[in-house]
Order: C-alpha cells, then sequence, then structure tokens
C-alpha cells in the first residue's frame, strides 16, 4: 500500500512551500516533491512602469535580499542607458552587495540554521529556535545579531534605510557616504571579523558531528553555475558567467551574462509555481545545477584576499582529488566563508577616496531596448531582463532567481534525505526537521523567486492510497 507524507508548509525559510514524499508498499520512498504554492506577479505588473523606477520597485520584491534586486536592476538599466556607472559609482555598488552579503548570510546561519546544528535535529521544536539559542548559547545568538546589524548599518548609510533603499539607480547610486562614514565602517570590521572567525570555529566543529548525516543532505554530481572575475576570483556583482561539472570540468569558462539565455532553460511542473532552470546543453531534468555559496566557492580559482583564501583551501579539502564540494551540507560552511570575504572587501574598499566622491552617476536617455542585469545575490546568480519601448517604459520582464535555479537541486536534496529518514507509518519529529533542513541548506527565498509571504507552521498527514489518514503532525 503505497503512502504520501505532507509538510506543509515548510518551516524557517523566507516564503511559503510545502513537501510531499510518496511512498511505495514496502514503505520506501519513491518521489519527493519540494511545492511552491504561491505566487505574486511582479514580472507582470512592472510592465507598463518605466525602466528609472525598476530599481525601487523590484527591492520590494523581498525585505530578506532587497539590495540583490536593486543591483541587478540597476545594471540592466544601465545596459539600456548604454552608460557605465562612474568608478564611484561602481565602488558604492559593490560596498552595499558586500554588506548584503553579511547581514543576509548571518540571518541565515546563526537564526535559521544554527538552531537545528547546536540545538539538535531532534530537539524539541518549541526550543529549537533563535530563543532557545539565545538560552542555550547566548553569545553565539549575540554574535549574529551583531553581524547582522554591521551590515544592515553599512546598507543604511549608503541608502538611508536598510531595507528597500531606492539608491541604485540606471547609471550609477543616488549618493555617496558621507564624510568620516567610510572611517565609521572601517573601525567596526576588525570585531566582525572576530566573530566570523569564531563561527567558523564553530561550523568546522558542526561539520564534524553531522559528518555522517552530511552525506546524506544533498550529496549528488550536480553542476555549479556562478559569476567569476575575469581571473578566475570570487564574484558577486559583476564578472563572466562559469559552469563547472561535478569533476571540476569547466563547461563555460567565462561566458558574458547577457548570454544566459544560451545555456539556461526553464522547465515547468503542475505542482509547483516555482520554474526548474536547468543547463540547456544538456537538457531538462539531466541538466540539474546549482547555485549560490556553495558553487561560487567550487567555481572560483581563488577568492582573493588573505582569510577567505586560508578558508577555502579547508573547505576545498572536503572533497578528494581537487573535485567540487557536492555535499549541499557545506552551504552552511561556505556562507561563513563568504562573510570573511566580503568584510575583507569592506575593509579594504574604506580606504577608498571614491566613496566620498560627489561624481557617482551618469546620466544618459534609452540607447538600447533590451538590458540584462546579473548580480550574485546572497543565495545565488540572480538575472534582470528588461524589454522597454523607446521611451523606457517596460514591455516585458523577465526575471531568473536564485531560489528558482536550486529548484531542481532542493527536490533532489528532500528526496535523498527522505530516503535516509522516513521509515514505516509513523511521523518523527527528526525526521520532519531533516526533511526541512535539507530545505533550509539552501537558505530560499521564496517571496523573490515566486513573486510568497506568510508564516511558517506545519502541517503533516501522512495518508495510504485510497485517502486513509494514517498518521498526523501540526505545529503552529
Amino acid at each position: 500500500m503505497s503512502r504520501t507524507i505532507t509538510v506543509d508548509p515548510v518551516t524557517r525559510i523566507e516564503g511559503h512551500a510545502k513537501i510531499t514524499i510518496h511512498l511505495d508498499e514496502a514503505g520506501h520512498v519513491r518521489d519527493a516533491q519540494f511545492h511552491v504554492t504561491e505566487f505574486r506577479g511582479f514580472e507582470q505588473f512592472c510592465v507598463g512602469r518605466s525602466v528609472w523606477e525598476m530599481p525601487g520597485i523590484t527591492a520590494r520584491i523581498c525585505g530578506i535580499c532587497p539590495v540583490s534586486h536593486l543591483m541587478a536592476s540597476a545594471k540592466a538599466g544601465d545596459m539600456i542607458l548604454g552608460v557605465e556607472p562612474p568608478p564611484a559609482g561602481t565602488k558604492l555598488r559593490r560596498l552595499m552587495n558586500w554588506a548584503q552579503i553579511v547581514q543576509s548570510h548571518a540571518l541565515s546561519f546563526f537564526h535559521l540554521s544554527a538552531p537545528d546544528l547546536l540545538l539538535g535535529m531532534d530537539s524539541e521544536p518549541a526550543q529549537r529556535n533563535i530563543f532557545g539559542l539565545l538560552t542555550a548559547h547566548p553569545d553565539i545568538a549575540r554574535d549574529g545579531i551583531r553581524l547582522r546589524q554591521f551590515g544592515q548599518d553599512v546598507i543604511r548609510m549608503l541608502g538611508k534605510k536598510s531595507v528597500h533603499p531606492a539608491w541604485a539607480v540606471p547609471g550609477g547610486v543616488r549618493r555617496p557616504l558621507a564624510a568620516g562614514e567610510p572611517e565609521t565602517i572601517a573601525d567596526r570590521v576588525p570585531e566582525m571579523l572576530s566573530i566570523t572567525e569564531r563561527a567558523l570555529d564553530l561550523v568546522r566543529d558542526v561539520n564534524a558531528r553531522y559528518a555522517n548525516e552530511a552525506e546524506r543532505y544533498g550529496d549528488f554530481p550536480s553542476l555549479f553555475l556562478g559569476l567569476v572575475t575575469p581571473e578566475g576570483g570570487l564574484e558577486h556583482y559583476d564578472g563572466r558567467l562559469r559552469v563547472m561539472d561535478q569533476d571540476g570540468n569547466l563547461l563555460e569558462p567565462g561566458l558574458s551574462p547577457d548570454r544566459y539565455r544560451e545555456v539556461i532553460g526553464e522547465a515547468t511542473e503542475p505542482w509547483s509555481y516555482l520554474k526548474f532552470p536547468y543547463y540547456r546543453p544538456m537538457g531538462y531534468p539531466e541538466g540539474i545545477y546549482r547555485v549560490g555559496p556553495l558553487a561560487r566557492l567550487n567555481i572560483c580559482d581563488f577568492a582573493g584576499t588573505p582569510r577567505a583564501d586560508r578558508e577555502l583551501a579547508a573547505f576545498r579539502a572536503l572533497a578528494p582529488n581537487g573535485a567540487p564540494v557536492t555535499g549541499s551540507f557545506y552551504y552552511h560552511y561556505a556562507r561563513l566563508i563568504e562573510i570573511l570575504f566580503a568584510l575583507e572587501r569592506i575593509e579594504q574598499l574604506t580606504a577608498d577616496p571614491d566613496l566620498i566622491s560627489p561624481h557617482v552617476r551618469a546620466h544618459a536617455d534609452v540607447n538600447q531596448t533590451v538590458g540584462i542585469g546579473v548580480s550574485e545575490a546572497p543565495r545565488g546568480t540572480l538575472f534582470h531582463e528588461y524589454h522597454v519601448d523607446e521611451n523606457g517604459v517596460l514591455q516585458q520582464v523577465n526575471l531568473l532567481i536564485a531560489t528558482g535555479q536550486n529548484n531542481l537541486p532542493m527536490n533532489r536534496t528532500v528526496g535523498q534525505i527522505a530516503q535516509h529518514y522516513v521509515k514505516g507509518d509513523r511521523l518523527t519529529e527528526g525526521m520532519l526537521n531533516r526533511v526541512e533542513h535539507g530545505i533550509r541548506a539552501f537558505d530560499p527565498c521564496l517571496s523573490c523567486s515566486t513573486h510568497a509571504l506568510g508564516q511558517m507552521p506545519i502541517h503533516v498527514q501522512l495518508r495510504d492510497a485510497t485517502g486513509q489518514l494514517l498518521d498526523e503532525a501540526r505545529r503552529d
């Protein structure tokens, strides 16, 4: 008798989704699906708006990573105007983007995933959250708060608010930092580096403690996609698209980002509003690829800062013979390495006098009718493609979001975890949380990717093939 387990909604992620696990007659996992069940329609209601409005509008797709959309949108506008922002404008954009990496990764690791990793996958769900972490590990919880606060403060200095700053615009940015603000940022970086080093010590202990489980958390062959610098270094704002296979071979060593449609296709399934991107030359679903911190650390040749390069070497030692790290559990480790890198880059950039230069924007009119902006969001590569008329009014919009590109890997991860932990016809808290944690490892942002808001209680039902309820669990 076949059975179905439904996790609806998934908890401690941004947005609303559910998981369905199908069992065969022997009680083994036959299939697993990660459903995204809500839709917002940003691509449709942006049609008819001006290209100059788009950064401010698309920043409101999500309150967790508004800066990512701000950057990609402004870059699409640069292409439509046919301008290159002044050096000061580009450097200021990079500064905000690195601050966004810091605050978003800190939220993911310390607030959303650390309760599982430090309190235990089988711990009481009422305590397995940020408040339980504050009780059991107050220093770690405070470190996370301080680190995220730093990133948000830098964003606020630049954009005058930390959420939805309408600051980057086609051609550059609206304003530079004020005199003295770069020094204020620089003075805080040493404390943030110390926090990150402590977190890296912590995650190395976590990796050792969960070594056996890590093999079951989305450890499978896939491609990896992201941006690198022209020299092959770790990149978050600009660069060339690189695609690597599971053996470390470069399928696309450095493609111009505006040619992304040549290598990325988008499939659909009737059970999810979230599309299923794939590497076009290999077809669907064989062209499964991952984006985000794990992918970026796999595809780059080096980080380019001393501390991050040291940790990158340790990260790569997780895989044999120089192959890519294929375990999705190690997204947590990769995030902390990227925080370290972003902090080092921020510290370097604060010494640049361009940060207070008044020449931060290039002005022009519409010179092209298509603009493609690509940047690295915390969760992975983000694409904004705009088609405009001669007045700069949007006629067509395509947003290809990092979480969407991780859709196939998230589904594969859920299936792999379920095969190891779903046993029999009864639900256990540890099984439910492990399946969910496989999704948390990717830090999905469903408001971005489906264009979804919602609280995250859980309702799980286990039914046989006739629809008879075998077991049920509810978490409010």
